[in-house]
């Protein structure tokens, strides 16, 4: 009977080294080195300026990604269900402007007023006046973009945006397809497939201006519009990368992209220009220690894949976003320690509001100004 007993016991053990040194995962981690973060002290200390928002209720939407007020007058929120929300600067009169039938992330207006929709599922979309959606880019050099996530519009009338990896598609998450999920496992890998494209609507071309971005996320035209800044949210920092810069693979040039902030105390997200020359920057979540200590450990990440999700690191419920300027100094950071408002995406600033774009289920987030 004992002898029966380790045999049992024998075998569970053989099954689980199995499982957990074999079971395929979604993921082919790649080495590389963590900076160094010492908690929030210096232009990041701790603070509680972000513990009075007010929300905006959106019905039976959630999850403003992105949030723009027009020229019009209007507010619009890229939200849940694939809708793309319009409102007064108060939140009064709501109704659904457009459906893209995917997930719209970031959006931008061109100068004829139309609507440039980045879609995590669909790719990049502009939306008339009329409201008519015509697809501009699915593809770059025959390749499929996967994950539209971010996207500005230049002067020109040539669009800029993000394209976050080229490993995963968006609606292929760890359960059910959120885009969310989809970054998870892409800053866990962390391979840099990350790229910004351009598309031209006179020519209808689209090209790769950069890529080796850990997740490539949000986007913002610099003053002049030479640079690009880009937020490369695996690796806590920011890029400023030249317009004219073609097919770079930004880890292997210096002429043309630099590291603008570094060692960023979370995750950042989407970039808006504020007033006053400054750009905002969303921090959703903290970072995750275990991510930083395991970064040179691909196979302990692989390990982390193969754990039920309860047994994962719990997320840390945070607010913050920070504020920059074109070179590189921090002079604004907003905290919400206790979490009540978390999962903070990016600030769009107008001059009596800060409206903060999310990814909770609360809906519009907003403070006086």
């Amino acid at each position: 009977m004992k002898r029966k007993k380790w045999l049992l016991v024998l075998a569970l053990v053989v099954v689980l080294i199995l499982y957990f040194g074999l079971w395929p995962v979604p993921i082919k981690p790649v080495s590389w080195k963590a900076p160094a973060w010492e908690g929030y002290q210096g232009v990041h200390a701790v603070n509680d300026k972000f513990t009075a928002v007010e929300v905006i209720s959106l019905g039976g939407d959630t999850q403003p990604e992105h949030i723009v007020l027009a020229e019009d007058g209007k507010l619009y929120a890229s939200v849940t269900r694939g809708n793309i929300l319009r409102m007064n600067p108060d939140g009064t009169n709501q109704e659904v402007y457009a459906n893209t039938g995917g997930r719209p992330l970031g959006f931008d207006f061109d100068s004829a007023g139309q609507l440039i929709v980045a879609d995590a599922h669909r790719g990049l979309l502009s939306i008339s006046p009329d409201r008519q959606i015509t697809l501009l880019a699915d593809k770059v050099a025959g390749d499929p973009i996967r994950f539209a996530d971010a996207v500005v519009v230049a002067g020109s009338g040539k669009i800029y945006f993000s394209d976050a990896t080229t490993r995963f598609y968006a609606k292929d998450g760890i359960v059910g397809g959120g885009p969310e999920d989809v970054s998870s496992l892409d800053i866990i890998e962390n391979s840099a497939t990350g790229r910004i494209l351009e598309h031209n609507p006179a020519t209808q071309a689209t090209r790769i201006v950069g890529k080796g971005i850990s997740f490539a996320n949000g986007i913002a035209l610099s003053n002049d519009e030479t640079m690009l800044f880009v937020a490369e949210t695996g690796r806590y920092r920011v890029w400023k990368i030249d317009i004219m810069a073609n097919d770079l693979d930004v880890g292997q040039d210096t002429q043309q992209a630099s590291v603008l902030l570094d060692n960023l105390p979370g995750f950042p997200d989407n970039l808006m220009r504020g007033l006053d020359g400054k750009i905002w920057v969303g921090i959703p979540g903290p970072r995750i220690a275990a991510l930083d200590k395991f970064a040179g450990a691909p196979f302990i990440r692989k390990l982390f894949m193969r754990l039920p999700r309860f047994l994962g690191p719990s997320p840390v419920h945070y607010g913050h976003a920070i504020a920059f300027t074109e070179d590189g100094e921090v002079v604004a950071d907003f905290q919400d320690p206790v979490g009540a408002f978390p999962t903070i995406t990016g600030v769009t600033e107008t001059v009596d509001r800060l409206y903060l774009h999310n990814l909770n289920k609360q809906g519009l987030g907003w403070l006086p100004h």
